[in-house]
């Protein structure tokens, strides 16, 4: 497995990225200010782009890992090797996600509890309705983990 950070030509991993924020309007907002780190094994299987929100606090705005691949880890070692990354860099990793079944309990395997919510978030931001596991999702439910 081998972590490369990305510095140029990010939009050339849109299809993964929109594996995670399906408008691209929105992607464009924080790509490229943001750090992209993308997780190889063999082949490209998870990318990550984190953005530094201030002094103390650094947030992933996008982590996607090809459907095909989930569930073997890949997203996990992505979250670990950015917390090592960025520690010492900031205090706090925050991560903004839909009120889903499949993300929610992720982060929080990954050691993230819950921190506030954005109502609307995804209503007031996004040009259609954005679903997961059937459910449309509505408010962003923001995660913290403090980096020591």
């Amino acid at each position: 497995m081998n972590i490369k950070k990305i510095q140029n030509n990010k939009k050339k991993f849109l299809d993964l990225l929109l594996l995670a924020d399906e408008q691209e309007s929105m992607i464009d907002k924080y790509l490229e200010r943001g750090d992209m780190f993308a997780l190889y094994d063999d082949d490209l299987k998870s990318i990550c782009v984190v953005t530094k929100e201030n002094d103390d606090t650094y947030e992933i705005k996008n982590i996607a890992t090809y459907e095909i691949y989930q569930g073997k880890g890949y997203g996990k070692a992505l979250i670990n090797y950015i917390e090592n990354y960025y520690r010492g860099k900031c205090k706090t990793l925050i991560v903004g996600t839909g009120d889903s079944p499949l993300t929610i309990p992720f982060y929080e395997s990954c050691g993230f509890i819950k921190s506030h919510r954005i109502k609307n978030f995804f209503i007031d931001n996004y040009d259609h309705p954005i679903y997961e596991c059937g459910l449309q999702l509505v408010d962003m439910i923001y995660l913290k983990k403090e980096l020591n």
